[in-house]
């Protein structure tokens, strides 16, 4: 018998749990990957937005500054107050702007210092523009026409500018790094896609390759199981077929015994015990005497050897009777219907085809019908009894079936065992046997063989085919 196959996924215990780490892995590099790729974004982009503040508010002050000269110009030479109105709103912008630079500076001194040197800046050119406006206004036109003529404002201004042109330049320089770093992210970004899909890839490719070896290997087992089943299946026939042809020969050789035992009671018992009749019958004549003791001792005698005469043929009609042997299957059965509707009282329906068999069959079916009707005898309680010899096709059926109470199991008990006994006798000569019974309804008894010739006999001999 060939070794069992290896059941596939025990060579290695260990596999399915590395595939599952290695699963879990890559999905948390995943998530990994992304939820760093979307905070370094949003952190870049929060960068960037206060960045944006930051030069905002710088460009603020530069534009407030730009809009207090302007001012200044047109009121000092229109004289009219409307002019005064973008310098009135200035400061208040101006100093909104310091205090967002402020704001957004405050981890770095060296800035910090920058926007003091902006506010300080500021306020000297407001100081400035707010000087002129208030000549302006007191009547001392020289005095401010002589403040304009110098180069003040535009000293202050250049400092305004020089400050804020440096604060612009590091926005610019660090919004620059964060663009930097958004492409960066981006890239990271980008190359972690491509990482992971193709892991993802390489992961499904192995699913695949271990799914199909795990397939290959399932087909393999399943084969390596089918030739085992087919080889246990061609063992179990092969000592099915030994014992049913033991079972056959052991019948034959049972059945050989009882012919044997038959002929034996029938040639040296039955000339015996006929040789004794006919001497006692000689006794009898050659006695005269009319003592009762000696009549009645051999009348007791001449009933005692008929005793032994009726159960040396009983005996030998249950080892071999004599009407299957000499007349065949059909006269048998009928002579045995007839002994059973006279012991029983049971009425017998019987219905009859003609059948070819071997003496094997015939002694098989025989005794289905013996066994059949030794159970309706014993444990039925039935009225009717049909018994029916029939030919179907290439198959010789009987079948008895009785109105009892039939039963539902009778396992471990006699019937059951002489049922079994019937069923093993019919298979090894390559027929069916059945049994359908339901309580309360009778039993159904059914043996079917295939048909065989008997092997020709001498002249003179009994003939086995059966007629209607």
């Amino acid at each position: 018998m060939p070794s069992p196959p290896p059941v596939p996924g025990r060579r290695a215990p260990w596999r399915t749990p590395l595939a599952i780490a290695l699963a879990v892995l890559l999905a948390l590099g995943v998530l990994a990957g992304a939820e760093w790729t979307y905070q370094r974004a949003l952190d870049s982009l929060a960068s960037l937005g206060a960045r944006d503040t930051a030069r905002n508010a710088i460009q603020t002050v530069m534009r407030r500054l730009l809009d207090m000269e302007t001012a200044q110009r047109g009121y000092l030479l229109t004289g009219r107050p409307q002019y005064l109105d973008p310098y009135q709103a200035a400061e208040t912008d101006i100093a909104h702007a310091i205090s967002r630079l402020r704001e957004h500076y405050r981890s770095d001194p060296d800035l910090l210092r920058l926007v003091d040197s902006l506010q300080e800046r500021a306020r000297e050119k407001t100081s400035e523009v707010t000087e002129t406006i208030a000549l302006y206004n007191a009547g001392s036109h020289a005095a401010w026409h002589g403040l304009m003529l110098t180069d003040i404002g535009r000293e202050k201004m250049e400092g305004v500018r020089r400050v804020a042109d440096v604060l612009m330049v590091t926005e610019e320089r660090r919004l620059g790094i964060e663009r930097a770093a958004i492409y960066r992210t981006l890239a990271v970004g980008h190359i972690g896609v491509y990482v992971l899909t193709l892991l993802s890839l390489l992961a499904y490719v192995f699913f695949l390759r271990k799914n199909a070896a795990l397939q290959t290997s399932q087909i393999e087992h399943a084969r390596h199981l089918q030739m085992e089943r087919d080889s246990l299946e061609s063992q179990v026939r092969l000592r099915t077929e030994e014992l049913a042809q033991l079972n056959l020969g052991l019948q034959e050789m049972r059945d050989g015994e009882r012919s044997g035992l038959a002929r034996a009671l029938h040639d040296d018992l039955g000339a015996l015990l006929t040789t004794a009749k006919l001497d006692l019958t000689r006794l009898r004549h050659s006695l005269h005497t009319t003592d009762p003791e000696v009549t009645e001792r051999l009348r007791h005698l001449s009933s005692s050897l008929d005793e032994g005469i009726g159960m040396k043929r009983r005996m030998m009609e249950e080892l071999m009777p004599s009407a299957l042997h000499n007349l065949g299957l059909q006269a048998a059965i009928e002579h045995r219907a007839t002994e059973f509707e006279q012991q029983t009282g049971m009425t017998i329906d019987l219905a009859f085809m003609p059948v070819t068999l071997d003496v094997p069959s015939e002694q098989a079916l025989f005794a289905v019908v013996q066994g059949a009707l030794s159970n309706v005898e014993r444990h039925a309680s039935a009225t009717i009894v049909s018994l029916r010899l029939a030919q179907e096709g290439i198959h010789a059926v009987v079948e008895v079936q009785d109105n009892g109470l039939g039963f539902a199991d009778r396992q471990g008990t006699t019937s059951a065992s002489g049922l079994r006994n019937l069923r093993h006798r019919i298979e090894s000569l390559g027929g069916q046997f059945s049994v359908h019974s339901v309580p309360g309804s009778g039993t159904r008894v059914m043996a079917r063989l295939p048909l065989r010739q008997r092997d020709p006999a001498p002249p003179g001999a009994p003939r086995a085919t059966t007629s209607g």
